[in-house]
């Protein structure tokens, strides 16, 4: 039974789908470069770096170009919650942040003395965008007895009206936390993160009803289907995927949590459902095995993203060249967080960043 079907009617009707219907996704493949151009690129995106004092800061989506360059420079790739912790501690006064907004949106609200910048502030997140601030705050508003957690891809208004901000490497501890404290939760955006939680933890969850256009994407029969071609692979999901194609899995985590399990367990060919993006690393780390991607085709696929996200698609070499050579575009794709709502929003990440995992 879903957590809707619990739910009085009153309340059900409130929980509308927020996923982003196919019109408002964006279709963005970047122009191919040759090696000689990706060589010139990397020279000068290196020198600007240097420049302006800036450290490069990628997630494991972008692509593999930015990726590389990123650790090249003294920079950093991770998930979310490590790309803002690295902001946080390292000297550079200017942060560029290659990912999607909510990301250089954390990256600031925790360095709000330092300027963040994206390559294009164009990248934006399927959750974030379906879950609007306004709609969010009145939705809070009317259940005032349940503590709000909110995933990190979410807008800094929508954190600071949060009690806690969550990663997918650390809500199931923090949930289970809240839980055993007799806390009732209201949970945004994902909607499959969530009921994964809720399965999990036992713990009392009203759902926002928000998607991931690429993890929402992954299909029950195709998986079953490649699983027989591959009856020896292990199956690595990421909890933003349904409920029946996280049950086929041999290993569930985030980012972080997948490249684990890609190196600890016996497998040598894995079946991956997540961004495609994450094959980089995965190879990287990996390089004795073999990675196979979940289907996003077949029986009742619309293929949105086709699993690449493509707001991640936009951070590449020659956007990220254009945006540090010009003046007029590195002011516009600067990261502006409201003061008051910075300061609103930093509790809690702050709560999440001090949680003491060894305790919970």
């Amino acid at each position: 039974m879903t957590m809707e079907s619990r739910l009085p009617q009153r309340l059900a009707v409130q929980l509308k789908d927020h996923s982003l219907p196919v019109e408002q996704i964006p279709d963005h493949c970047p122009v191919p470069l040759s090696d000689a151009r990706k060589a010139e690129l990397k020279a000068e995106i290196t020198s600007h770096l240097k420049a302006r004092d800036a450290v490069l800061i990628a997630h494991y989506y972008v692509d593999g170009e930015i990726q590389d360059l990123a650790e090249a420079t003294g920079g950093f790739v991770s998930d979310s919650l490590e790309m803002a912790r690295f902001g946080k501690r390292h000297a550079a006064s200017t942060l560029i942040v290659a990912g999607v907004r909510f990301m250089g949106e954390t990256a600031k609200i925790l360095s709000p003395k330092k300027r963040v910048f994206m390559p294009t502030l164009k990248a934006e997140c399927s959750l974030d965008l379906g879950c609007p601030p306004d709609e969010f705050e009145a939705f809070c508003d009317a259940h005032p007895d349940r503590t709000v957690v909110v995933y990190a891809n979410t807008s800094a208004r929508v954190k600071a009206r949060s009690d806690w901000v969550v990663t997918s490497s650390v809500a199931l501890p923090i949930v289970e936390h809240l839980h055993a404290r007799g806390a009732k939760i209201l949970w945004a955006p994902d909607r499959h993160l969530g009921r994964y939680i809720e399965l999990k933890t036992g713990a009392d969850m009203m759902l926002w009803r928000g998607a991931c256009v690429v993890h929402d994407e992954f299909k029950t029969k195709g998986l079953k289907d490649l699983m027989k071609l591959y009856p020896e692979a292990g199956v690595l999901v990421h909890p933003e995927s349904p409920e029946e194609v996280i049950a086929l899995a041999d290993a569930v985590g985030s980012t972080s949590g997948i490249l684990k399990a890609a190196t600890e367990l016996p497998h040598t060919t894995f079946i991956v459902a997540t961004d495609k993006g994450m094959f980089h690393k995965l190879k990287q780390k990996n390089p004795g095995k073999r990675f196979v991607e979940a289907p996003t085709a077949g029986d009742g696929a619309t293929c949105k993203s086709c699993a690449h996200c493509p707001w991640m698609a936009m951070n590449h070499l020659q956007v990220l060249a254009d945006t540090l050579r010009s003046e007029a575009l590195m002011l516009a794709n600067e990261i502006q967080v409201d003061p008051a709502v910075g300061k609103r929003a930093m509790v809690p990440l702050n709560r999440m960043l001090d949680f003491n995992f060894s305790k919970a």
